[in-house]
């Protein structure tokens, strides 16, 4: 059984900055693409950030140039770095990745964790 268990939201004024983290845990031979994700109330899941397991990244318009993903694979985490945040980056964020439980890889999701931006 794989997990992916979030931290680091809450609630950050507007140029603020917060970090995510995810860490998986269970039956995890290897990783490929971790993700973060995000839905705002009223809206559909959105892709925020994209790291590869070569260290390739992708960003959403949205948050380039203000958000870094990252990830460490000696601990099967991946952080991802909010600053200069707004208030339309209010919304539950979540992690995802791909893993290889040395038998079949499959597709992941955390919980989700609340990030609110409000003064």
């Amino acid at each position: 059984q794989v997990q992916l268990l979030e931290s680091g939201g809450g609630l950050v004024q507007p140029g603020g900055s917060l970090r995510l983290s995810c860490a998986a845990s269970g039956s995890v031979f290897s990783i490929n693409a971790m993700d973060w994700y995000r839905q705002a109330p009223g809206k559909e899941r959105e892709l925020v950030a994209r790291i590869r397991s070569g260290g390739s990244s992708n960003y959403a318009d949205s948050v380039k140039g203000r958000f870094t993903i990252s990830r460490d694979n000696a601990k099967n985490t991946v952080y991802l770095q909010m600053n200069s945040l707004k208030p339309e980056d209010t919304a539950v964020y979540y992690c995802h990745a791909e893993i290889f439980n040395s038998v079949y890889t499959g597709s992941y999701w955390g919980q989700g964790t609340q990030v609110t931006v409000s003064s």
